[in-house]
């Protein structure tokens, strides 16, 4: 016999989406589909935060999560969001609004459903969503303007 969902999910090393669909009539859980990891990009405090939260994800040849510092370089920001947007392990891209203001550029040339890029604010840089690109579209589609 399965197990409760609750056990299934203590099992797993990683923070991951999980996709289900349920029986109308008694309400269980009759299908779940393989995983995907939240990948973050981000400052110190919200990449370790996450971390602590249990979505870091490590294996021999990759992480799912990048640091940026004082020091890194905008290539580096780029090739990791590139990285992981290619990914078919990857549900979610979780990227500081900060950070992904520095490469705008490749964000507006993102198309992709999934994974879904979202914005967050970090502990030194509020969030504003005139500048979250996705709110941007969704403004448009409602008729917002611009």
């Amino acid at each position: 016999k399965d197990l409760p969902l609750t056990e299934r999910l203590n099992d797993c090393n990683s923070i991951i989406i999980l996709v289900t669909s349920f029986n109308s009539i008694n309400n269980n859980i009759i299908i779940m589909e393989v995983g995907k990891l939240v990948a973050v990009i981000g400052d110190e405090d919200t990449v370790t935060g996450f971390l602590l939260a249990g979505v870091g994800h490590r294996t021999a040849d990759s992480t799912n999560f990048l640091i940026v510092k004082q020091d890194t370089k905008l290539s580096q920001v780029e090739e990791a969001f590139l990285n992981f947007s290619q990914r078919d392990d990857v549900g979610i891209i979780l990227i500081n609004q900060h950070i992904a203001n520095d490469i705008r550029h490749v964000l507006k040339d993102y198309t992709q459903t999934i994974p879904t890029v979202l914005e967050i604010p970090s502990k030194e840089h509020p969030y504003d969503p005139e500048q979250d690109y996705i709110m941007q579209r969704v403004n448009m589609y409602l008729g917002g303007g611009n």
